[in-house]
């Protein structure tokens, strides 16, 4: 865990520790999610494509997924 202090301006300075976890350096983009009273940074992913492929798949049963791609057609 590590400290940050917010500005005069309302701006933190990510911390090196959580930069250097999440492989991010200077012009990268991160999102801010506010949970509740909590709020997490992540590094936004370069393709949401690529973050999200596969999830689908994990979560339904298969018969579930190609009744559903059957009623498409």
């Amino acid at each position: 865990m590590a400290q940050a202090t917010i500005s005069s301006k309302n701006q933190i300075v990510i911390p090196r520790e959580a930069r250097e976890a999440l492989g991010l350096k200077a012009g990268d983009k991160v999102l801010v999610v506010v949970r509740g009273k909590r709020v997490l940074v992540l590094q936004q992913p370069r393709s949401y494509r690529d973050a999200i492929r596969g999830l689908a798949g994990k979560h339904y049963p298969s018969q579930h997924v190609r009744k559903e791609r059957e009623s498409w057609e």
